[in-house]
């Protein structure tokens, strides 16, 4: 699920979440796909100002590095709480699990979650939520953190791109109410890859 955003369903088929490989292609389509998003009034989150002189978002550039299948362990009985966002808005959600993984020899654990609204929707309920800090987070990029929309996979591992990871709306304008990432979910370990902080 992308939040705030309005092309979901295009997002979804263009990443491939449910990949088991590393796809350069597709994260680089993910790239120009959405770019062409941004550049377009209709859907843009970019003040007028920016949206006037926007050429491309600033990428990482994709790296295979920043593709892991990681281990998903579920956390069924887990309660809904109120993620707070950078509004007063509060939102329902569940820690659907957690998901371990290895980047430059360092173990890495985040926590991944549902929506407890919109999993309700037959559309989006295998849809995971993925908010994580790293160490660019404040540096190359976006102090707020990052978001990655995932897929219930059928087994106990699953495929994470950090190459298409993106900012927050709240990245590009103060009229949104997007979740703050958890304290929980900062990576000791710098991730190289998405979109780069908007403005400086």
């Amino acid at each position: 699920m992308r939040f705030i955003l309005l092309f979901t369903v295009w997002l979804q088929s263009v990443l491939g979440f449910s990949q088991e490989k590393f796809n350069w292609t597709a994260a680089k389509k993910y790239q120009q796909e959405l770019n062409k998003e941004y550049a377009d009034s209709k859907t843009s989150p970019l003040e007028a100002k920016d949206l006037a002189t926007f050429k491309t978002l600033d990428f990482y550039p994709i790296s295979k590095k920043y593709f892991v299948i990681a281990k998903l362990v579920r956390t069924p009985k887990e309660k809904a709480f109120k993620m707070a966002t950078s509004t007063d808005r509060q939102p329902l959600f569940k820690k659907y699990g957690e998901v371990h993984f290895e980047i430059d020899g360092k173990k890495c654990k985040l926590n991944v979650y549902q929506d407890v609204e919109f999993s309700k929707n037959p559309k989006y309920k295998n849809d995971l939520f993925l908010p994580f800090f790293d160490e660019t987070s404040g540096k190359e990029s976006y102090i707020g953190g990052k978001y990655i929309d995932l897929k219930i996979p059928k087994g106990n591992t699953i495929a994470i791109d950090f190459n298409t990871s993106y900012n927050p709306y709240c990245a590009y304008s103060y009229r949104y109410s997007c979740p703050k990432v958890p304290l929980e979910n900062d990576l000791k370990v710098a991730i190289y890859a998405g979109v780069k902080k908007f403005h400086d």
